[in-house]
């Protein structure tokens, strides 16, 4: 395959995401391909909710999530990785930054998690359901 591999990391459920980045980690190594992880963070500015907040409260937010994530790739597969890895931090609707993201960076495979599902959402979650349906590459969902 040898290409751009977009793993999607839900750091609210890092316990869970945890296996799902070791294999993306295993599938990037067996298709000399790139590693790449992507947090979404919901979006909320644009919003009447957005004015409920201090100003900067936006960026402090985001330069969190992305201090998480670097913490969560670290600890997970070790500090020499992570600096060789590229962290993405979108903010927006789950699913649709993530096709962003995975067309931008032109990734080949996206690899995303599919929580345990409620009655409503039966066989995958909602986000990974929607990004295997519109994704322009192949995506490999791992139930968590």
């Amino acid at each position: 395959m040898s290409g751009k591999i977009l793993c999607a990391i839900d750091l609210g459920h890092t316990e869970e995401e945890r296996p799902l980045l070791v294999r993306a980690k295993r599938i990037a190594d067996l298709d000399d391909s790139e590693l790449d992880v992507i947090t979404v963070v919901p979006g909320y500015s644009a919003s009447i909710v957005g004015s409920f907040f201090p100003k900067g409260a936006e960026r402090r937010m985001l330069n969190h999530a992305n201090a998480e994530l670097h913490e969560f790739v670290a600890k997970t597969l070790g500090e020499a990785v992570d600096k060789k890895i590229k962290h993405i931090v979108a903010q927006g609707t789950v699913y649709e930054e993530i096709l962003k993201v995975a067309k931008d960076v032109k990734a080949t495979l996206i690899i995303i998690g599919a929580h345990r599902p409620g009655l409503r959402d039966f066989l995958l979650g909602p986000n990974a359901a929607r990004v295997a349906r519109h994704a322009d590459c192949s995506v490999y969902i791992a139930r968590l």
